[in-house]
């Protein structure tokens, strides 16, 4: 048996301040659900506001790329390709969030250097070279958000089983145990009373 479930003064303040910190612990934990979710709603319609963007500049950047094959040849095309420089300009820190560390994506955007001839293209491939350069920057925004997103709803569901494990076991728990005690105490102290009615009445009749 839990020592601590014993009918004394002492377990009853105990049990009173766990229940009163249990309840505090639920109250913080659905604030906290609240602000992560609200941050994720919002995490949510920036993703689908950018995913709309890159479709529609995904399509331009397509068009623009069959053009330049079609003027140009695909060969070519693709030999320019191999001239673009790799990036490298991505850097990758962290911001947290109610404890919830997320990415925070930061991209030093620098202009376009020019790998190929002016005289021996066409303006298709500047344009299908500036639209796929837009759609790199949606993805790499595209991507930390998603990923923001991702680690916000996991917290939200680790919070929301902490959230119920103390309203539904920890916060009954302690409240039946206070009760119980206050209960046992109560009877004792009845049980007390009584019986110094009793020696104070056999003592008077004594004398």
């Amino acid at each position: 048996m839990n020592p601590n479930s014993f009918p004394t003064k002492g377990n009853l303040i105990l049990a009173k301040n766990s229940l009163a910190l249990a309840r505090q612990g639920y109250v913080l934990m659905d604030k906290k659900r609240n602000i992560l979710i609200r941050e994720l709603m919002e995490l949510i319609d920036q993703a689908k506001d950018i995913q709309s963007e890159i479709d529609v500049t995904f399509r331009e950047a397509y068009l623009a790329l069959q053009m330049a094959n079609i003027e140009l040849g695909i060969n070519y095309v693709q030999e320019i390709s191999a001239s673009i420089p790799i990036e490298t300009g991505i850097r990758i820190k962290t911001r947290s969030i109610m404890g919830t560390e997320i990415p925070l994506v930061q991209h030093e955007e620098t202009p376009m250097s020019l790998t190929y001839a002016y005289y021996s293209t066409k303006e298709s491939l500047d344009e299908a070279r500036a639209r796929f350069e837009k759609v790199k920057e949606l993805t790499i925004k595209l991507s930390m958000v998603e990923n923001s997103a991702y680690r916000l709803a996991n917290n939200i569901k680790k919070t929301q089983k902490r959230a119920n494990a103390l309203k539904n076991i920890t916060i009954p728990m302690y409240d039946t145990l206070t009760k119980n005690i206050s209960n046992a105490l109560e009877e004792k102290e009845r049980e007390e009373f009584t019986r110094l009615k009793v020696i104070k009445r056999n003592k008077t009749k004594a004398e």
